[in-house]
Protein backbone atom coordinates (compact mmCIF):
# COMPACT_ATOMS: atom_id res chain seq x y z
CA UNK A 1 0.00 0.00 0.00
CA UNK A 2 1.29 3.47 -0.81
CA UNK A 3 0.09 6.96 -0.07
CA UNK A 4 -2.43 8.35 -2.57
CA UNK A 5 -2.10 12.05 -1.90
CA UNK A 6 -0.47 14.60 0.42
CA UNK A 7 -2.72 17.30 1.89
CA UNK A 8 -0.77 19.70 4.12
CA UNK A 9 -2.72 21.35 6.92
CA UNK A 10 -1.43 24.41 8.77
CA UNK A 11 -2.65 25.64 12.13
CA UNK A 12 -2.92 29.41 12.16
CA UNK A 13 -3.40 32.12 14.75
CA UNK A 14 -5.49 34.14 12.29
CA UNK A 15 -7.52 32.14 9.81
CA UNK A 16 -8.58 35.35 8.07
CA UNK A 17 -4.95 36.41 7.47
CA UNK A 18 -4.01 32.92 6.27
CA UNK A 19 -6.94 32.90 3.83
CA UNK A 20 -5.86 36.33 2.57
CA UNK A 21 -2.29 35.08 2.01
CA UNK A 22 -2.99 31.66 0.45
CA UNK A 23 -6.32 32.61 -1.11
CA UNK A 24 -6.35 36.21 -2.26
CA UNK A 25 -2.61 36.77 -2.74
CA UNK A 26 -1.60 33.32 -4.07
CA UNK A 27 -4.86 32.59 -5.91
CA UNK A 28 -6.25 29.78 -3.77
CA UNK A 29 -9.92 28.93 -4.24
CA UNK A 30 -12.00 27.75 -1.29
CA UNK A 31 -13.16 24.14 -1.71
CA UNK A 32 -14.33 23.38 1.84
CA UNK A 33 -15.32 25.32 4.95
CA UNK A 34 -16.28 24.09 8.41
CA UNK A 35 -18.69 24.91 9.82
CA UNK A 36 -20.88 25.87 6.87
CA UNK A 37 -22.12 29.03 8.57
CA UNK A 38 -20.64 31.42 11.07
CA UNK A 39 -16.92 31.86 11.73
CA UNK A 40 -14.83 29.16 10.07
CA UNK A 41 -12.64 26.80 12.08
CA UNK A 42 -11.14 25.10 9.01
CA UNK A 43 -10.86 26.01 5.33
CA UNK A 44 -9.41 24.07 2.40
CA UNK A 45 -8.05 25.98 -0.59
CA UNK A 46 -7.15 24.67 -4.05
CA UNK A 47 -4.03 26.22 -5.57
CA UNK A 48 -3.67 24.91 -9.10
CA UNK A 49 -3.35 21.12 -8.81
CA UNK A 50 -2.74 21.19 -5.03
CA UNK A 51 -4.73 21.85 -1.88
CA UNK A 52 -3.88 23.18 1.56
CA UNK A 53 -5.91 23.07 4.74
CA UNK A 54 -5.94 25.98 7.18
CA UNK A 55 -7.15 25.44 10.73
CA UNK A 56 -7.80 28.12 13.33
CA UNK A 57 -5.88 27.69 16.57
CA UNK A 58 -8.16 27.67 19.57
CA UNK A 59 -11.20 26.70 17.50
CA UNK A 60 -11.87 23.65 19.65
CA UNK A 61 -10.18 20.42 20.68
CA UNK A 62 -8.11 18.68 18.03
CA UNK A 63 -9.11 15.18 16.92
CA UNK A 64 -5.64 13.85 17.77
CA UNK A 65 -5.80 15.17 21.34
CA UNK A 66 -2.51 17.06 21.04
CA UNK A 67 -2.41 20.76 21.91
CA UNK A 68 -2.57 23.09 18.92
CA UNK A 69 -0.01 25.86 19.10
CA UNK A 70 1.88 28.02 16.62
CA UNK A 71 5.05 26.44 15.28
CA UNK A 72 8.30 28.09 16.18
CA UNK A 73 11.52 27.93 14.24
CA UNK A 74 11.90 26.25 10.87
CA UNK A 75 9.33 23.46 11.16
CA UNK A 76 7.88 23.49 7.65
CA UNK A 77 8.66 25.00 4.29
CA UNK A 78 6.12 25.14 1.49
CA UNK A 79 7.15 25.32 -2.16
CA UNK A 80 4.65 27.19 -4.34
CA UNK A 81 5.07 27.14 -8.13
CA UNK A 82 3.94 30.45 -9.63
CA UNK A 83 3.82 31.91 -13.14
CA UNK A 84 6.13 34.83 -12.32
CA UNK A 85 8.27 34.86 -9.16
CA UNK A 86 9.10 38.58 -9.35
CA UNK A 87 5.49 39.72 -9.82
CA UNK A 88 4.29 37.42 -7.02
CA UNK A 89 6.97 38.70 -4.63
CA UNK A 90 6.01 42.32 -5.33
CA UNK A 91 2.30 41.55 -4.76
CA UNK A 92 3.10 39.83 -1.46
CA UNK A 93 5.49 42.59 -0.39
CA UNK A 94 2.83 45.25 -1.11
CA UNK A 95 0.45 43.28 1.13
CA UNK A 96 2.99 43.29 3.96
CA UNK A 97 4.45 39.78 3.64
CA UNK A 98 8.09 39.70 4.77
CA UNK A 99 10.48 38.84 1.93
CA UNK A 100 13.27 36.61 3.27
CA UNK A 101 15.13 36.10 -0.02
CA UNK A 102 14.72 38.30 -3.07
CA UNK A 103 14.10 36.54 -6.41
CA UNK A 104 17.29 34.98 -7.74
CA UNK A 105 18.17 32.52 -10.49
CA UNK A 106 19.53 29.25 -9.11
CA UNK A 107 22.23 27.02 -10.65
CA UNK A 108 19.67 24.21 -11.18
CA UNK A 109 17.60 26.48 -13.46
CA UNK A 110 14.79 27.74 -11.24
CA UNK A 111 14.12 31.30 -10.15
CA UNK A 112 13.48 31.25 -6.41
CA UNK A 113 12.37 33.68 -3.69
CA UNK A 114 11.35 33.16 -0.07
CA UNK A 115 8.62 34.94 1.89
CA UNK A 116 6.92 34.13 5.17
CA UNK A 117 3.20 33.61 5.62
CA UNK A 118 1.26 35.38 8.42
CA UNK A 119 2.30 32.69 10.92
CA UNK A 120 6.00 32.86 10.01
CA UNK A 121 6.11 29.69 7.90
CA UNK A 122 8.66 29.79 5.08
CA UNK A 123 7.17 29.82 1.59
CA UNK A 124 9.48 29.26 -1.36
CA UNK A 125 8.17 30.75 -4.59
CA UNK A 126 9.51 29.27 -7.81
CA UNK A 127 8.69 28.78 -11.47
Amino acid sequence: MSARRLFPMLSTESLERAIEFYGTLLGGVETFRFPDSGPAAFVALRLGESEIGLGALGAGPALHGQPLRPASGHRIELCVYVDDVDVTVERLRAAGAPVVLEPADQPWGERVAYVTDPDGNLVMLTR
